[in-house]
């Protein structure tokens, strides 16, 4: 089987990003990626930049974000990283946009649609020196003077790709991205019967290249004791996901779509620890890869590896060991 690039969170403080950045590179990691949570999401990138690995956002909010502004920071890291840059954009739900952003959320697909076509144009008119005239219906970029103008990167215009789990919004990204994203709370059964046929419809008579990446949520330990505790961290992150109504659908092909209210209301009311004691075996099996690195290389192989261009390993809420790791990677590359 053909070896499958592999991309790890860069899960460091910021100081530190450029040198852990270099160690998962030592351990035969391809990429790194950051997303939107307690911290910027292009920062640690920036010095990262030089590590010698794929960086990629996965994801930046879009909506919050003017595409002049996320053109030139996918430019720049584009530069700074020796053309190894991967733009990734992502919608968030409307009570973050709105509450915690303070931006605007409407017609999200029609919206992420414009911003990526935006993006597109600006760098296409940098890199190609045509005329900026991009006329969208949320975006328009009109104005290009001269002396705002980067020139061609040396190392090509970086790819736009976008994170979608609705077949609608999955659809738009094949339509237009340059690759999906492919959120990480899903399971196989998902991934095949929802997923690929929105990404088929969505290629349709195009021969375009388009890149599927999946992100795996991974529970992984070398021994029993690791293994329980990486599980019970990752029982705490399904539990949020499950609550959050946009995706009920993962949870409705497996047949556990009534859990979601019922989460969702111990969210509301903050008893995090119930929500967790919800999410069983069954569901922790189907929803991550887990057990040793061995067995989660051959799960993601299984669940992923036909159709995945690479494939994104999150660890969260505990701390896996550098040689799992470099085990892992190792397995996903034989």
């Amino acid at each position: 089987m053909a070896s499958l690039p592999v991309d790890i969170w860069l899960n460091a403080p910021l100081g530190d990003s450029a040198s852990r950045a270099a160690q998962l590179r030592e351990l035969g990691v391809d990429g790194v990626f950051t997303f939107e949570g307690a911290h910027d999401v292009f920062l640690p990138l920036s010095l990262a930049a030089t590590a010698g690995v794929d960086i990629m956002t996965n994801v930046a909010m879009a909506f919050p974000r003017s595409p002049m502004h996320l053109a030139h920071t996918a430019w720049d890291l584009q530069a700074l990283s020796g053309g190894r840059f991967r733009l990734g954009l992502g919608s968030q739900i409307r009570a973050h946009i709105e509450r915690r952003y303070g931006s605007v959320w409407s017609e999200p697909v029609e919206r992420m649609r414009d911003t990526v076509l935006a993006v597109q144009a600006i760098l296409r008119a940098w890199q190609e020196g045509e005329r900026l005239d991009y006329r969208g219906r949320f975006w328009q970029h009109t104005l290009m003077p001269p002396q705002f103008v980067p020139g061609p990167n040396p190392f090509g215009a970086p790819p736009v790709l976008v994170g979608a789990l609705g077949p609608r919004m999955t659809e738009m990204a094949a339509r237009v991205a340059d690759g999906l994203l492919v959120m990480p709370f899903n399971t196989e059964r998902h991934f095949r019967e929802r997923t690929l046929p929105a990404v088929e419809k969505g290629l349709a008579g195009s021969e375009r290249p388009f890149q599927i990446i999946v992100e795996a949520i991974v529970a992984m330990g070398d021994s029993d004791k690791e293994l329980t505790t990486a599980r019970a961290a990752v029982r705490n992150l399904l539990a949020f996901y499950g609550s959050t109504p946009s995706y009920r659908p993962v949870l409705d092909v497996e047949g556990w779509g009534e859990l979601q209210p019922e989460l969702n209301l111990l969210s509301k009311q903050g008893r995090w620890r119930e929500m967790a004691g919800l999410i069983d075996d069954s569901m922790v099996d189907a929803l991550t890869v887990s057990g040793t690195p061995g067995e989660c290389a051959r799960q993601i192989r299984t669940r992923f590896g036909d159709k995945a261009s690479r494939v994104c390993c999150y660890f969260p809420g505990y701390q896996v060991a550098d040689t799992a790791i470099a085990d892992l990677v190792a397995e996903l590359h034989s």
